[in-house]
């Protein structure tokens, strides 16, 4: 199986269950996913499979949004309800107030990664350090928040639920942790859930039980997504016959030979290539210097 099975992520499963799931499910051995989740989030995780995992290292940056619900006087280890408890205070706060903070989170801000996050430093995983007991200094990193909404709050429970659309490389947990000290508290968030990763949403979701019952049936491919689907960002060309053999044979093409020649194209554009039969043979990389397509990423057999 060649291509892409996008996973409503159940919680208590990591990442890697996940993935063992469907390469046992599918008989795959060749796998891969396109963004961990932690053990208690939920929601959209694109698993990779076949050809497909040759993506994992090129996948466009793309937003990511999610469903996060947060307590404040509540401050932990790893800045959810999982952890460590650190402190417990009483908070009195409004809507009204947790409506002004937020402001103060959209757009580009500079934030710090959390200590238990698989980001290194000196070689070490933070999360390996925070285990030992170990806390080092993070620098702050710039990521975008693209919407961030109150869904609802509850003044009485000190409860409320975001709903976020954010770059790759924002934390929820810092977010949320960040918001209750502008609010002069702490917060810690208890729920997660990505609702879209990889420009696909939980629409494009199957869960395990799901993939279980056609795994059964011997009906998987039903659902199994094209690899091309990962790069839809990404304009297309068709090329001829001969063409599309050169260049699955790993030879570059001639630009002003293509659909291109009458098309200002930048230095270092990418493109999905595709066959007169609309076959997807992989991607590639216009070079401005010599006038050429050169293969980016082979994904034809």
């Amino acid at each position: 199986m060649n291509g892409v099975l996008v996973i409503d992520k159940p919680a208590g499963f990591t990442s890697f269950d996940v993935i063992a799931v469907v390469r046992k499910l599918t008989g795959q051995r060749k796998t891969g996913h396109t963004g961990t989740l932690d053990p208690n989030a939920t929601g959209v995780l694109p698993v990779l499979l076949g050809s497909a995992t040759k993506a994992q290292d090129i996948l466009p940056d793309r937003d990511k949004s999610y469903t996060a619900g947060f307590q404040l006087g509540l401050r932990t280890d790893t800045l959810d309800v999982w952890g460590e408890e650190l402190e417990r205070v009483k908070t009195d706060i409004s809507e009204e107030a947790v409506l002004r903070a937020l402001e103060k989170f959209r757009g580009e801000i500079m934030q710090v990664p959390p200590m238990y996050s698989a980001i290194k430093k000196n070689g070490k995983r933070l999360y390996d350090l925070a285990r030992q007991g170990v806390e080092v200094e993070r620098e702050a990193r710039p990521v975008t928040v693209y919407r961030l909404e109150l869904a609802s709050f509850s003044r009485e429970e000190q409860h409320g639920v975001l709903e976020i659309k954010c770059s790759k490389g924002t934390y929820v947990r810092s977010l949320i942790d960040d918001l209750g000290r502008e609010l002069g508290a702490c917060a810690a968030m208890d729920s997660l859930r990505r609702t879209a990763a990889c420009g696909f949403d939980l629409s494009d979701c199957v869960t395990l039980e799901r993939l279980r019952a056609l795994a059964e049936l011997g009906k998987t491919d039903e659902i199994l997504l094209p690899a091309d689907s990962l790069f839809v960002t990404f304009p297309e060309i068709r090329v001829s016959e001969a063409q599309a053999k050169r260049f699955s044979n790993g030879g570059a093409l001639d630009i002003l030979r293509t659909s291109l020649r009458n098309t200002p194209v930048p230095d270092g554009s990418v493109f999905r290539v595709y066959d007169g039969g609309k076959n997807f043979l992989g991607l590639a990389k216009t070079e401005e210097k010599s006038g050429l397509l050169r293969i980016f990423k082979l994904f034809s057999s």
